[in-house]
């Protein structure tokens, strides 16, 4: 296990922001895991578990404890049919390259899932999902390392309590007790029906595609991808950073109609509005607030074109969410979690 000290948190985020973190452990295999929480309690030090910093913010005072990177890489094919596949990845592993294999395998579940950043562990913490499709329609259970236990266990989906951009890996009491493994899904043989999520059907519509497999549901989200979500290693950014509103009740849904507003069923039966017309409706795109830029291409997307500090992100934050209360009545959250609040051990 390789550990080392002071390391800025600014070179682990893809938002580029954060002071040092005391230790960074890099977790190779599962006797890492236990070395690294070890090594943590020895010196008494709180941790966080950490993938490829794609959808976290670091904070000016950095991290006093260990961050755990998850480096465990390997896929595993457990079942392979004429009608499914199950497949296991380990929680290291690039998303889009478990993605990838599963697409060429021609087996749908997870191609519109496809350029999501991150790694395969950090999937089912959030339950990931894009253009129709969320990976709680897909996973059967994570291999994880119960911190409070001290011992390896599997969890079923049925156990992980997945809704809209939460499970209990990420909300509730137990939120960063579990270091995850391990990612089993289960894939069915066949293509996806139409219609499909908005910008993918007017895509397919544009330009009178009529093959729908996954190979070829891939290539089209990730040209849409390509066109709307700027690369991260060039323009600095924490994906989509504003959920989407979740319309609660009959009558809310009921109004945002009359409204006008677009409303959208999610696979779980709960209705949203897309954040990112709200914003652009609010004449904030292409904005910059405190070194922040809200994408001229994708509203939801917040890009650090010049801020150094939280302080910025926070104040940048602060007045985007004001103009979408003041003028929709609508509260945003923050989709990137932030190191420190509520993975700590």
């Amino acid at each position: 296990m390789n550990i080392r000290e002071n390391i800025p948190l600014s070179t682990l985020t893809t938002m580029r922001l954060g002071g040092p973190a005391r230790y960074v452990a890099e977790i190779a295999d599962k006797d890492d895991i236990k070395k690294a929480y070890a090594f943590a309690s020895e010196k008494n030090l709180p941790t966080w578990i950490m993938g490829a910093g794609a959808n976290t913010i670091g904070k000016d005072a950095g991290f006093r404890g260990v961050i755990l990177l998850n480096k465990i890489r390997g896929t595993e094919i457990i079942k392979e049919s004429p009608d499914e596949l199950i497949l296991k990845g380990m929680g290291g592993e690039i998303w889009d390259d478990f993605v990838a294999f599963a697409c060429q395998k021609g087996y749908s579940g997870i191609e519109a899932l496809s350029g999501i950043p991150g790694t395969l562990g950090a999937a089912p913490v959030q339950n990931i999902g894009a253009y129709g499709q969320e990976i709680s329609q897909v996973i059967t259970e994570v291999e994880a390392y119960d911190t409070h236990e001290r011992r390896f266990v599997t969890i079923k989906a049925r156990d992980m309590k997945m809704k809209y951009r939460e499970t209990i890996f990420n909300h509730g009491p137990d939120a960063g007790r579990y270091f995850i493994v391990s990612v089993t899904v289960r894939l069915k043989k066949g293509t996806l029906a139409p219609p499909f999520y908005r910008s993918l059907q007017s895509y397919i519509d544009e330009h009178g595609e009529t093959d729908f497999s996954p190979e070829n549901i891939r290539r089209m989200v990730l040209i849409i991808r390509a066109a709307k979500l700027p690369d991260p290693s060039e323009e600095p950014s924490a994906g989509s950073f504003l959920k989407n509103v979740t319309l609660k009740s009959p009558a809310a849904i009921a109004a945002a109609k009359e409204n006008g507003y677009p409303t959208y069923q999610k696979p779980d039966g709960s209705t949203i509005i897309n954040s990112g017309w709200l914003i652009e409706q609010a004449g904030l795109k292409g904005q910059t607030f405190h070194g922040f830029r809200v994408s001229d291409k994708a509203a939801l997307i917040l890009i650090n074109d010049s801020a150094k500090s939280y302080t910025d992100l926070s104040a940048a934050r602060n007045e985007i969410k004001k103009t979408i209360k003041d003028k929709f009545g609508y509260e945003l959250a923050q989709e990137p979690v932030e190191i420190g609040d509520k993975n700590e051990d």
